[in-house]
Order: structure tokens, then C-alpha cells, then sequence
């Protein structure tokens, strides 16, 4: 495993450790659970910045980037939707376009093709992030920030759907190309079509018509010579 992917993998760790200081009461445990989230969602850039610089980008890293970043946003979704500081609806409408892109990345790669995380994608996480941090923190924190909060919570909804529609829609042709029929020796095989169908059937008639053993018939307006009848006296 190289450095970047560790970072990846202990962001995955540490999600664990976020929801504990979040729940159990633990003195200042809620802002130590703000701390360890924001740690956690920090590496997301430290990761790809090693892998960059170190010139260690694998599939193993790019798969792993962003399902650690789902695993973190969704678990924060959950707790936040438990302590009744976040709409039900909200959370899952992220959470399922997370683990709807994360099928079509599966899909993808036992097609042997590779979905990164594209920059839209990467504002739409740092978008849930800056609002999950926001809703975290202690209200005493921020009297009177209803306002602020529905910004960010619409805001992240809005490049949470936006940046899902996007993935699929590039992803257009590779689950065209799925949907063909494959074939009992698992060869691809094209669906029919009317004018496949019609060449079939010419074929078939053809076969049909094919010309076969010849009867043995003497030919038309001949007649067999054979021994002249005897006569009698």
C-alpha cells in the first residue's frame, strides 16, 4: 500500500472515532467530533496530492478516494439526522446518489474502465462538508443561523443531484453498450433488429427452395424408348 492510499484508509478509520466523540459524553466531545471530521475530510485532499506528487495514482486509489468520502459525508448525514439537526429527506437524497454513483463505478470497473472523481464532484463534497461542519458545531456557537444553514444544506442538495446526473450522463455509453445481449458462449451479441430479422428469414426461404436430388423423370414431352412389344400372328 502506498502513502496515498494509507491517508485514504485512515480517513476511513477515522470515522469510527468521530461518531464516539459525537455520542458517548466525553467532556468537549462534540468540538473534539468537529475536529476529528474536519482531520478526516482534510485528508481527502492530502491523499491526492501524494499520489500526484509521488506518482503512485492506481485504480485501488482512485475507487477508494471517493467511497471514503461517501462512508465519511453519509455517517455524518445519519448522526446529524439522530440529533434532529438535519432533515430526514436531506439525507437521503445524498446518500442515495452517493451509492448510486458508487454502483456505476463498480459497474464500470468489471467493464475495465475507471470513473475518477471529476471537479464537480469534488465541489459537491467540499460543499457537504462546509455544511455538516456547520451543523456540528454547538448552536451556542452560532445564534440565530438558520438562515446560513439552509443556504449551505440547499446548496449542497442542488451539486449533490447536479453532479450525479453528470456522472451517469457521461457514463452513457458504456451502459449502452451493456445493455446488449450476450450470447451462451458470453460472446457480446447485438440485439435483433427488423432488417436482421427479414435477412434471417430470406435465408431461411432460400434454404427451403434450394434445389435437391432430381427424381428420375425423363424430361418434359420425351418419352423412355423402351423394347418394342411383340406381335402375334
Amino acid at each position: 500500500m502506498n502513502a496515498a492510499n494509507a491517508i485514504t484508509v485512515t480517513r476511513i478509520l477515522l470515522i469510527p472515532v468521530f461518531l464516539v466523540l459525537l455520542f458517548v459524553e466525553v467532556p468537549y466531545g462534540e468540538y473534539l467530533a468537529v475536529a476529528v471530521f474536519a482531520l478526516a475530510a482534510g485528508t481527502d485532499k492530502l491523499d491526492g496530492y501524494v499520489a500526484r506528487r509521488s506518482k503512485t495514482v492506481t485504480a485501488a486509489g482512485m475507487f477508494l478516494d471517493p467511497l471514503a468520502d461517501k462512508l465519511l459525508v453519509s455517517a455524518a448525514l445519519i448522526a446529524l439526522v439522530s440529533l434532529e439537526q438535519l432533515p430526514a429527506w436531506v439525507a437521503m437524497v445524498i446518500i442515495g446518489r452517493e451509492f448510486a454513483v458508487t454502483g456505476l463505478r463498480v459497474f464500470a470497473s468489471a467493464q475495465g474502465v475507471s470513473i475518477p472523481a471529476d471537479r464537480l464532484g469534488k465541489l459537491k463534497t467540499i460543499s457537504q462538508i462546509a455544511a455538516i461542519i456547520f451543523l456540528l458545531v454547538p448552536r451556542a456557537a452560532f445564534p440565530g443561523d438558520t438562515i446560513v444553514a439552509d443556504v449551505l444544506i440547499y446548496t449542497a442538495v442542488a451539486l449533490t443531484l447536479i453532479s450525479g446526473i453528470e456522472y451517469f450522463w457521461n457514463a452513457r455509453d458504456l451502459l449502452t453498450k451493456a445493455d446488449r445481449r450476450v450470447a451462451p458462449d458470453g460472446s457480446p451479441e447485438c440485439p435483433p433488429c427488423p432488417a436482421h430479422e427479414r435477412t434471417e428469414r430470406r435465408e431461411d426461404d432460400h434454404d427451403d427452395q434450394a434445389p435437391g436430388p432430381k427424381p428420375d423423370t425423363p424430361p418434359t414431352g420425351r418419352t423412355r424408348a423402351g423394347p418394342a412389344p411383340e406381335r402375334r400372328a
